[in-house]
This record gives structure tokens, sequence and C-alpha cells, in this order.
């Protein structure tokens, strides 16, 4: 199976609010911690549609995706 890797996926801790909506749209890619922070389980977890969804759900704009390959910032 080739490199499905769509996304390398970052998260502003400063801009984090805990929405969760993340977590629910993408819960094999995200989670949140002791802290109330989304973290990123598997950057692969769900798909990059699921993903880039996850991300644009965000209320701040935490979740910053860029491309695999280029690192070309792809949200927001």
């Amino acid at each position: 199976m080739a490199d499905q890797k769509k996304f390398k996926i970052k998260i502003d801790r400063n801009l984090c609010i805990g929405a969760a909506s993340c977590v629910a749209l993408a819960m094999k890619t995200f989670a949140l911690d002791s802290e109330n922070k989304a973290i990123v389980l598997e950057e692969d977890g769900d798909g990059a549609e699921a993903i880039k969804l996850a991300a644009e759900s965000c209320p701040t704009k935490a979740i910053i995706l860029e491309n695999a390959e280029t690192g070309e910032q792809k949200y927001p």
C-alpha cells in the first residue's frame, strides 16, 4: 500500500480552547489531553476529508494542515 499520509498536522496550543469539534469529527486523529487541549493521535487516523472538516470546524483555527509532501500550508 502506498503512503497515504496527506497532511502534516500542527496544533497551536495557545489558540486551542478545547471545543473538541475536531475530536467529534475525526476521533482517530484528534483527542483532548489532560489540559483539555487538542493533540494528534495519528496523522492519518481518519481520511483526509474528515481531517480537513475537523480542522475547519475549529472555532479558533488552532489546527494547521500542511501538505505532507511539500510542506505547503493547506489550512487555514
